[in-house]
């Protein structure tokens, strides 16, 4: 089976407050970005194993989050072996949910090559398992993030009048190091409120709490904001944790 795992950028990002469990409670939009994917193919195979190209992975492949979805089916359902074949293109450490999205789509991958028919609630109750962002692939449509991320709800925003153009940098932003100098606090306008304004109203308005920090530490980052907005940009920001950053463009019309 064939499938091709899609990145995702998030419209602003509120770290809210600090766990007992070492987590932190955030809120945010999940958006699919489909142009950009990686390639992932998961067949029925004799003793299981994994193969990874592409973007060069640092770690075991045992460690990779598809192998870590195969071993939880396998563990939840008594599956029997697939190979997967994962090719990289999304950037790792990037803010855009690559590996995130792996894991997911092999999750149904699996459901599928083995007739599991789980519903789309259980299948992110075990993405959830995986990674905080993992179930928001299940759904893989706009979804307002709460807790961890893992607690998401629909979300109706229409963005069929702009395109997004994505640049990643060559700047690794590690989620420790995103933060680590991250101060918790609740927004005075909820950030449902800002989605509901319009596209054109939200510079200024929509807010990633990361950003203060990363741009500090890499200046290069707020430079490439700073030249989507200088190419007309309506809106401009760094995706999750970083380094990617994004810029929405009002689709020119003839």
């Amino acid at each position: 089976m064939l499938l091709y795992p899609n990145a995702k950028i998030n419209l602003g990002l509120n770290v809210i407050n600090r766990r007992s469990d070492g987590f932190h409670d955030i809120e945010t939009l999940f958006v699919p970005y489909p142009l950009l994917s990686d390639l992932l193919e998961v067949v029925y195979a004799s003793e299981p194993k994994i193969f990874l190209y592409g973007i060069e992975y640092d770690g075991a492949p045992e460690d990779n989050l598809c192998w870590k979805a195969y071993k939880l089916m396998q563990q939840e359902y008594g599956i029997e072996p697939v190979e997967i074949h994962l090719l990289k293109k999304i950037p790792v450490g990037a803010g855009l949910g690559g590996g995130s999205a792996d894991a997911a789509f092999t999750l149904k991958a699996i459901d599928y090559l083995f007739n599991l028919g789980l519903r789309d609630e259980v299948l992110a109750s075990h993405a959830a398992k995986l990674g905080s962002d993992c179930p928001f692939f299940i759904y893989n449509r706009p979804m307002f993030a709460s807790g961890r991320g893992e607690i998401l709800t629909d979300f109706d925003i229409d963005l069929s009048e702009y395109r997004i153009e994505v640049a990643t940098p060559p700047v690794f932003v590690s989620t420790r190091e995103a933060y680590s100098g991250i101060k918790p606090h609740r927004p005075a306008e909820p950030l449902s409120d800002v989605l509901r304004l319009p596209v054109s109203e939200w510079k200024g308005a929509l807010v990633n709490d990361f950003e203060a920090t990363v741009f500090a530490a890499h200046p290069s980052l707020a430079d490439v904001k700073e030249d989507f907005y200088n190419r007309g940009a309506v809106y401009v920001s760094m995706s999750g944790s970083g380094s990617s950053v994004f810029g929405i463009f009002k689709t020119e019309t003839l």
